[in-house]
């Protein structure tokens, strides 16, 4: 994956997962359309989220949410229809309120076909921006060896 000057960086949580590449999410011409390549790296946060305890739905059970509010995507090999991709997650270190994670979707040859990078922010139930991640968040973070204390 091509790096971004960043101040977060990469760490070793990591999770990859496959999906097989449906007829529905392909054009004309049998190729993957190239919106559905967000999708890919939900799932591939998803799958994430419940491997490493932050998912979705235990961010609700404990009181928040976190949107995405940037997502970056850069596409250099089609999938096809029938393919089995690889989608490999990377949880990037942040000391702001929010969570990054880059992504990459490898082709059946293990050919790298796109990258992409996104930023969550916290949002309380009520739809209230958190300005500090959730103590919740925070315990994860110690338990993965992020944080001291």
């Amino acid at each position: 994956m091509r790096r971004r000057a960043s101040s977060e960086p990469r760490t070793a949580i990591t999770h990859s997962t496959t999906v097989r590449v449906r007829f529905d999410e392909c054009d004309p011409l049998g190729i993957v359309w190239h919106g559905n390549y967000i999708r890919y790296f939900e799932d591939g946060r998803e799958a994430f989220g419940r491997e490493h305890g932050i998912s979705y739905l235990s961010q609700q059970e404990q009181g928040y949410a976190s949107p995405i509010v940037r997502m970056e995507c850069d596409h250099q090999l089609p999938l096809k229809y029938g393919d089995v991709a690889t989608i490999n997650v990377w949880f990037c270190d942040s000391p702001a309120a929010k969570m990054i994670f880059e992504y990459e979707v490898m082709d059946p040859q293990g050919k790298v076909a796109c990258t992409g990078r996104s930023v969550q922010v916290f949002v309380f139930t009520g739809g209230d921006l958190a300005l500090t991640a959730p103590e919740k968040f925070l315990e994860w973070k110690r338990k993965m060896g992020l944080l001291n204390g």
